[in-house]
């Protein structure tokens, strides 16, 4: 399964009972509305995979893991509806990954910011290197992170998202982010990750799927209410991104 062309690149491969998701855009791995659609179309497939058990969601290259939205369709928005219907693609991939009956292990190997944290937290654990730097930048640029805050909480707890949040141009090390939760290994280079996360997953493709899908479920419990909460929160960043603070601030950083 893939799919490939100018608003990024989405891969499948599957062996041993472990999928391999990877995607990419030239601008830093980030994500027009057309590849969040196609990566959530992509896990939702997979959770019916009666031949996977476990799926490894990657990115390309060896710089950013993720940096986010898309600066050129964020610019592009004009309406109140543009807007959510853009953010609400974050909101149908974290409900995705929350509700998928695979377990998703993330292999974090460069920096990720705002929807790239949301990805990496709503992940069920997660592998990073220390070049694996995070930021909630949002603020920055007249929004706030408010789709995938209730997965960052969840997983650093809100104190900690709060502080991202309001330092909204200072990047946190990957000590902080494994001391908060939200790595589960740092290690030292992309080898190295790549080496324990091949043993990782061969362990948990190795046990019984049924108790991994009752897990999955044990650990999202109390989340059912994120289908409709995530696309209120979407509805919310929609009509943020239309003032000029906003629009003033995405060309900046555009330059």
């Amino acid at each position: 399964m893939a799919a490939q062309d100018l608003n990024g690149s989405l891969t499948t491969t599957i062996k041993n009972k472990i999928a391999t998701v990877e995607f990419g855009h030239p601008a830093s791995n980030s994500f027009p509305r057309q590849l969040l659609d196609s990566l959530t179309s992509e896990l939702n497939i997979l959770s019916g995979h009666q031949e996977v058990s476990v799926i490894v969601l990657r990115s390309v290259g060896t710089g950013a893991f993720c940096a986010g939205a898309s600066f050129d369709e964020l610019l592009a928005v004009s309406s109140q509806e543009e807007g959510t219907t853009f953010f609400s693609g974050f909101a149908n991939l974290i409900n995705a990954m929350r509700s998928c009956s695979k377990i998703i292990v993330g292999r974090i190997h460069g920096k990720a910011v705002g929807g790239g944290v949301g990805i990496a937290a709503a992940c069920d654990y997660a592998f990073a290197t220390v070049n694996s730097s995070i930021k909630l930048s949002e603020l920055a640029i007249g929004i706030g992170p408010f789709v995938i805050e209730p997965a960052v909480s969840r997983k650093i707890g809100k104190s900690a998202m709060s502080e991202m949040t309001l330092a909204a141009h200072e990047w946190k090390n990957t000590d902080w982010a494994q001391q908060k939760g939200l790595y589960a290994k740092v290690l030292q280079d992309q080898v190295e990750l790549d080496i324990d996360l091949a043993h990782f997953t061969s362990k948990l493709a190795s046990y019984n799927p049924e108790a991994l899908e009752e897990m999955k479920r044990v650990m999202w419990e109390g989340t059912d209410h994120w289908d409709s909460l995530l696309l209120e929160r979407a509805a919310v960043s929609g009509q943020l991104v239309l003032s000029d603070f906003s629009k003033n601030a995405l060309a900046q950083f555009k330059k």
